[in-house]
This record gives structure tokens, C-alpha cells and sequence, in this order.
């Protein structure tokens, strides 16, 4: 990281008002790893080009490692695929059909996300396990690429979304994020044959759930320790057209029992609109703000009078309280916590600024580095627009993988591309 910007960050007084609200223990200016932590910051080590035989990659969604397999899979809308990269050298495998939508548009010509698919992505053992348009989740058995059961969470067309999986009882925990109100739905799946059947509906409304998602719902997690899930929830009880998205909004982490199929659990956040979720050690999760706020407490946007005070939340899932409000990077969508390094790394596509992957020491909390991605919105030609908002990590090697829509800003990505960064320290040595 340039000393220039560590100084500006460092002196940066964008975060006066939100820490002025907080315990002062939760929130500092934006601070960096020491000088002598350095030597593992990312670089670009290497490009997987997304085959030419293969539709270009501009629409895609949730990706994943294996750590067992170091294979990676990625949620391609593009070719109604899930793509397969082998981790451990940067080779891509296969594109694994299931019957996915694809990615779909709108009679304006632009991405109609909730209509198209695949989405969420996570295996487990043998099985892969995918959503798609029409409340659709597959379970794919890997050692054939085949699809061995398909359901339906809903009677709704829109897509089942993000979703997260419990190896111990066989249970996923499904979202579907563009329904009003949003809801998740429990499945269970048959350890043996890969076979789901659908359980109970959770809706995340007050009637329900005891709040209102108002703005949609986000990434699943479980957490073995607790036995619990956790879910993302950007917005929740604002009903006031004009106060949505502007000061003081206020998202929250919920807590789902499997065994109850009900939120037991309800640990608000401000200043985040929390999106990507996931745990890291000592029973923390880190929230991936959605959105940037600025340093009067409004959503930041680039005509902004004030100047941004990005964040990203580690938080206590015991009891929802606030570790850290880590300054200096949000915008994210998904976000990984890397059990090779100690690190959370966010796939940060909003970032005042331009997009980048962010990296977060999970033991000091400490923000260690910002990597520029790219996004093509606004490039001609590219539709639907994509952007650099999935993020998984190989905890062997310390690979980070993101991928990319087609651009000609990357080497060997006009086609899509996923981009490999790795340290000095890991530099692909096994």
C-alpha cells in the first residue's frame, strides 16, 4: 500500500460522526498492517481465461472453494454453468450443465437477475448444490456432473439466491432475496443420494419473524459452534420511503434455529446495509457493507457534498455485539474468510473510489490492503454489466480467486477471466 495513502486515510476525518455515535472501542481511522507485514500483500500471480468455446463471461454470481478438492465453482449465468477451476494450479476444468436459466433480460435490454441462474454455489462431500430462477435448487452429484434432484422452494419464478449448508444434519438453508417479503426455506438432503426434500418457510416479515426486510436479504452462513445460521439483512423496518438508504438505516445479522425453522435471534447494525457474511475465527463474523455511507451518515454517492467513510463490521455472533468497525472498504458483496492465512478478503465492487478486493487481518482487525478490480459498467457493448463481487480463497496455496466479466483492462480476460492473487510469502510454493 503507498505510504501517501496510508497517511491520507490515517488522517482522514470522513468516520467523526458514525464514531461519535459508537463505543469508542469499536471504531478508528482506517489503519493498516505494519510495515513489516508488507511482504505478503497480493499480487496479480496469474489469469484463468474462461474458455473461448464458451459464451463471454458478463453475468455471474456466488462462487466457492472446496478446501478437500481445492476446485473452485462459480455460478456462471453466462453459460447457464457452473464453472470449475482447479485451484491448486489455476486450470479451468469443466462448465457443469444443470438446466440453469441463464441469464435473462428485461424488455429495456437490461440483466433481469431474478429471472435468471444459477446463483448460490457450496459443496459438500460428493454433492454440489445450486439455485436458479423459479425458487429452483439442484443437487449435482460430482463424481458424474449430473443433476440428482431438483425442487422448487416456492411457487414463485423468481430466483433462489444465496444459500448455506449444515454437513451435520443435512440441512441448507436457502434465501430468496428478490421476493416481497424475502424468505428462506430449510431442505434437507439425503447424505447418501444427494436427494432434498423441502421443509419449512421462514418469511422475514414482522408477523413472522418479529422485523420487516425491507430491502431484500443476503448471504447465509452456519455456525457449528451454535448450531445456528446466520443470514444478512441490508435494511429492516424502514417503511419510510424517504428515509430508506439515507441517515441513520439501520440492517441487521439474524439468527435462524434449523430445528424451529424461526429467527431466534436479532442483531441490528447501522451504518452497513450488511451483504456479504461470513465466520472467522473465534466465533467472529465479518459483515461485507453493501454500501458506503458518508461522514454525515447518508448512503455515499459519487456526487456527494461529503466525503465517504467506507467500513466493513466484524461482529460477535454469540451476541451481536460490534468488535470493530474496520475503516476503509465497503461496497462488498461476497466476502471469505481464509483459514490459511487469518485473513477476510471482500470482493468490494462498490468502493468509493473504484472497485477492489479488500483484505482484513483477522487478528488484529486491521485493514491490510486494497487491490484494484474491475468493473464494466458503462463499458459499450457489455450487457449485462458486470462487476468483481465474488471472492473465494484455496487455503493451501492462500490463492485468492476473483472473477471478472469481460474486459480488456486484465491480460487474457477479453472472454472472462478469473484473476488469481497471491503473496510474496505463498508465491506457489507447496
Amino acid at each position: 500500500m503507498d505510504r501517501s495513502l496510508k497517511e491520507s486515510l490515517r488522517s482522514s476525518g470522513g468516520l467523526a460522526l458514525i464514531c461519535g455515535l459508537l463505543a469508542a472501542s469499536t471504531c478508528a481511522s482506517p489503519t493498516f498492517a505494519d510495515d513489516d507485514h508488507d511482504r505478503g500483500a497480493l499480487r496479480l500471480i496469474k489469469v484463468v481465461p474462461v474458455p473461448t468455446n464458451l459464451a463471454p463471461l458478463v453475468s455471474f454470481d456466488i462462487s466457492w472453494i472446496d478446501p478437500s478438492t481445492e476446485r473452485y465453482y462459480l455460478s456462471d449465468r453466462s453459460n447457464a454453468a457452473i464453472d470449475v477451476v482447479d485451484a491448486r494450479t489455476g486450470t479451468f476444468l469443466k462448465a457443469i450443465k444443470g438446466g440453469f436459466a441463464g441469464v435473462k433480460f428485461n424488455a429495456a435490454g437490461a440483466a433481469d437477475t431474478p429471472h435468471s441462474g444459477p446463483h448460490g454455489v457450496v459443496t459438500s462431500g460428493r454433492w454440489l448444490f445450486a439455485t436458479d430462477a423459479g425458487s429452483r435448487v439442484v443437487s449435482i452429484d460430482l463424481t458424474t456432473d449430473q443433476v440428482v434432484s431438483s425442487v422448487n422452494v416456492s411457487p414463485s419464478d423468481r430466483r433462489a439466491d444465496e444459500l448455506a449448508y449444515d454437513p451435520q444434519s443435512g440441512t441448507l438453508l436457502v434465501i430468496n432475496n428478490a421476493d416481497e417479503p424475502p424468505f428462506g426455506t430449510l431442505v434437507s438432503v439425503n447424505k447418501s443420494t444427494g436427494q432434498l426434500t423441502v421443509g419449512k418457510q421462514i418469511i422475514f416479515d414482522n408477523s413472522h419473524s418479529g422485523f420487516e426486510a425491507t430491502n431484500g436479504a443476503e448471504q447465509p452462513v452456519w455456525d457449528p459452534g451454535t448450531g445456528r445460521f446466520y443470514l444478512s439483512i441490508p435494511e429492516i423496518n424502514c417503511n419510510v420511503t424517504a428515509q430508506c438508504g439515507g441517515r441513520f438505516p439501520v440492517g441487521a445479522v439474524v439468527r435462524i434455529n434449523p430445528k424451529t425453522g424461526t429467527v431466534d435471534g436479532i442483531f441490528p447494525v447501522k451504518f452497513c446495509q450488511p451483504a456479504g457474511l461470513t465466520r472467522g475465527p473465534n466465533q467472529d463474523l465479518l459483515l461485507g457493507c453493501g454500501v458506503a455511507f458518508d461522514s454525515a451518515g447518508d448512503a455515499w454517492t459519487a456526487t456527494d457534498t461529503k466525503s465517504a467513510a467506507p467500513i466493513s463490521v466484524i461482529m460477535d455472533l454469540r451476541n451481536g455485539s460490534i468488535d470493530k468497525m474496520v475503516a476503509g472498504v465497503s461496497g462488498s458483496d461476497e466476502v471469505w474468510f481464509n483459514s490459511g492465512d487469518g485473513r477476510y478478503y471482500l470482493a468490494a465492487r462498490n468502493q468509493p473510489g473504484g472497485p477492489v478486493l479488500g483484505v482484513i487481518d483477522a487478528r488484529s482487525q486491521t485493514l491490510q490492503q486494497l487491490v484494484p478490480t474491475v468493473n464494466t459498467a458503462g463499458v459499450p457493448n457489455v450487457l449485462p454489466a458486470g462487476s468483481a463481487h465474488s471472492v473465494a480463497v484455496d487455503p493451501h496455496n492462500n490463492h485468492v480467486l476473483v472473477p471478472l466479466s469481460a474486459n480488456n483492462v486484465f491480460p487474457f480476460c477479453l472472454n472472462g477471466c478469473i484473476a488469481v492473487f497471491g503473496s510474496w510469502d505463498n508465491d506457489d510454493r507447496r
